[in-house]
């Protein structure tokens, strides 16, 4: 295991990781309509700790591959939307704009995946989970998005 390049991606998920805590739900998105599948609050953060470090470990695993570029631009791409979306939908109040960059990270992040079990079969099942997440995220987005049109 090659620490500091893990610790390197580790610290990109770190920042898409703080827009979130930046950009808190707050009482905003508590008095929204959610669907009643809509997770509970703790649930997010224990996720995406989880997530991260295994998005983390997977970059790391395809790093160290020859022919990792695309993969780890897909990644790259993946990482940018993905910090994008908690300043889109909690700070700026647009969900219509935040479902088109879950939209752009669900592409990247399936991409990631597919282009990671080329290279690495567990790095590719490490992102599963994942791309799991962005879609229940994807439709709670727009879920929430037509229960609160004036938010749209």
């Amino acid at each position: 295991m090659d620490w500091l390049l893990f610790l390197t991606f580790l610290a990109a998920c770190g920042a898409a990781g703080a827009t979130g805590s930046m950009f808190e739900p707050g009482n905003w998105y508590r008095d929204l309509n959610k669907p009643v599948w809509t997770p509970p609050g703790i649930v997010f953060p224990l996720v995406w700790i989880t997530l991260y470090i295994a998005m983390a470990y997977a970059a790391m695993r395809v790093a160290l591959l020859d022919g990792s570029q695309q993969a780890l631009a897909f990644w790259a791409a993946q990482i940018a939307f993905n910090t994008l979306w908690s300043p889109v939908f909690f700070g700026l109040k647009r969900m219509r704009a935040a479902l088109v960059i879950v939209g752009f990270m669900w592409v990247f992040v399936a991409a990631t995946m597919l282009s990671f079990w080329a290279l690495d079969p567990i790095a590719g099942l490490l992102f599963a989970p994942y791309l799991l997440w962005v879609t229940i995220a994807g439709a709670l987005n727009y879920s929430v998005m037509q229960r609160n049109p004036q938010y749209a």
